[in-house]
């Protein structure tokens, strides 16, 4: 069974190696919800140490992965010690399926699964990798310097390659030709201008003394002497969790084997899917890897603030409501909230306003009760339809079309003003409570309901992850002069059903206000 989690994350990093713990962490210092997910079995885990990796050179290859875990998690990133067997589109985003049965849901994805090297199969070289048999020239060329150094051929072009770097490091390179197509003549040349003996035929094995390669013996039973064997694998990203989302590898241009391509800020084709390090770039090193890291980091939260911008700017909009009220025939439940119900039982009938009315349940159940009320709302067609439900019951109530952005209602008139759900950004939201809350008489009540930040954590819920438009009550009665008020700030559960059908728990923040009579003491 999979057992999904509880939080939507805004960035799932696939892959923690340099590439995904940068990322991580310029997410994380971002104040971007994140989770990286990663076995702890980097490419590199069978080298002694790291090199060429500023401030860091020596380290073990482990011991560089703890830091940057540490680091992820001291800006409130999350580790998982797992691995991501495959992702998938969702409505908001992906989810993506672990080999542990979890699945989690974010609405970016950046891949760092770096790569896996394919070797050549000669006996008892896998089991020597990253110590006497190594491929980088700026990863291990130092510690191999001044010691004799084959370099056995499966891709000529590549092993050309190789043998010239390593050739400044050692004045002893032998080329040895294995399975690799002939030489052309150029080739043949470059390697003859650096003093560099050419062997040819298919090397048969390794020859091992004293746990320390000797030679490499041809299968015609010659042994050729050399310390160190350079065997540039082929490197095939690792991406077959990718294949549910349209993505696969392409060939490399030198043959050397397959990548995600992206674009250079580590953009896919497929939108909110970014790649870093050697999955998409098969020579990167470490240093470059953790920058294209944090390059695709930055390219990923400046996506979501333009996301979220044109989010917002959607909710605010009045075209936005009334096309989503004109698209279909019930939006809400058709139930009055049960905080306006219970605080409406305790209190006389009087003088309502019902703010952000919608179809107008609240309001028909308050006047159904006999209080004078007024429903307002953005939107014409809402109100039209809360007209049509009203009298359908047999009550009045009056309806008024107006942005509470900027409406101003006249000063202490209602015995009780509701607020249901109104989410603005800071800055509109607290003027609008002063002016909603200068509306209520002498003894009324202001009731404020919205979604809690706490629901950010559902992972089920397909609301925007809107972060901002959030508050608790206590956000709301800061609005509010505490001298002039009785405040109750609370932040009640309740259950409820998720698009999926399944039983979930949701977080209000309710405030209720009291306003005290001018000659009431505090």
């Amino acid at each position: 069974m999979v057992v999904a989690m509880t939080q939507k994350f805004d960035v799932a990093v696939l892959g923690g190696g340099t590439a995904g713990l940068s990322g991580a962490v310029v997410l994380s210092r971002a104040r971007r919800s994140v989770v990286v997910v990663d076995a702890g079995s980097p490419r590199n885990a069978s080298a002694e140490a790291v090199h060429g990796f500023l401030s860091r050179d020596g380290i073990s290859p482990l011991g560089l992965v703890e830091i940057g875990r540490a680091e992820v998690e001291r800006y409130g990133g999350l580790v998982l010690r797992a691995t991501a067997d495959a992702a998938r589109s969702t409505d908001d985003g992906f989810e993506v399926s672990l080999d542990d049965g979890r699945s989690i849901t974010a609405r970016r994805l950046l891949v760092t699964t770096g790569l896996t090297d394919e070797l050549p199969g000669l006996p008892g070289l896998a089991e020597r990798w990253g110590r006497d048999v190594i491929h980088c020239p700026h990863c291990h060329g130092w510690e191999s310097r001044d010691k004799p150094i084959g370099v056995l051929a499966t891709h000529t072009e590549w092993a050309v390659r190789q043998a010239l770097l390593f050739r400044q490091l050692t004045s002893e390179v032998t080329f040895f030709q294995h399975t690799a197509p002939a030489l052309t003549e150029q080739q043949a040349a470059q390697l003859t201008a650096w003093g560099i003996g050419v062997v040819t035929g298919p090397v048969d094995s390794l020859e091992v003394a004293g746990d320390r390669i000797t030679g490499l013996r041809l299968a015609d039973g010659t042994t050729v002497a050399c310390a160190v064997v350079v065997a540039p694998p082929r490197v095939v990203a690792n991406s077959g969790m990718l294949t549910g989302l349209g993505l696969k590898p392409t060939p490399h241009p030198m043959g050397i084997g397959e990548s995600i391509a992206a674009d250079p800020a580590g953009l896919t084709e497929v939108p909110g899917v970014w790649v870093a390090g050697n999955v998409t770039d098969l020579m990167a090193q470490m240093m470059s890897s953790a920058t294209s890291g944090a390059a695709a980091a930055a390219a990923i939260n400046a996506d979501l603030v333009a996301e979220d911008t044109r989010l917002t700017l959607r909710l605010l909009s009045g075209d936005y409501w009334e096309k989503r009220y004109g698209s279909t025939e019930r939006v809400w439940s058709g139930d009055p909230n049960p905080q306006v119900v219970a605080t409406a039982a305790g209190l006389p009938s009087g003088t309502a306003l019902d703010v952000g009315s919608g179809e107008g349940a609240d309001a028909i159940w308050l006047a159904s009760r006999g209080w004078k009320v007024t429903g307002v709302d953005l939107s014409q067609a809402a109100l039209d339809r809360a007209a049509r439900h009203a009298a359908d019951a047999g009550v009045d109530v009056t309806w008024q079309q107006a942005d509470v952005k900027t409406w101003d209602p006249a000063p202490a008139r209602y015995d009780l003003v509701s607020v249901q759900y109104v989410h603005l950004p800071r800055t509109l939201r607290e003027a609008m409570y002063r002016r909603l809350a200068a509306a209520v008489r002498p003894g009324g009540t202001l009731l404020v309901v919205g979604h809690h930040p706490a629901d950010l954590e559902v992972a089920t819920l397909r609301r925007p992850r809107l972060p901002h438009l959030m508050f608790t009550a206590e956000d709301v009665a800061a609005a509010l002069d505490p001298s002039a008020w009785d405040i109750t700030a609370s932040a009640p559960e309740r259950a409820a059903t998720d698009p999926n059908g399944q039983q979930i728990t949701l977080t209000d923040a309710v405030l209720r206000a009291v306003r005290r009579a001018p000659d009431r003491p505090l």
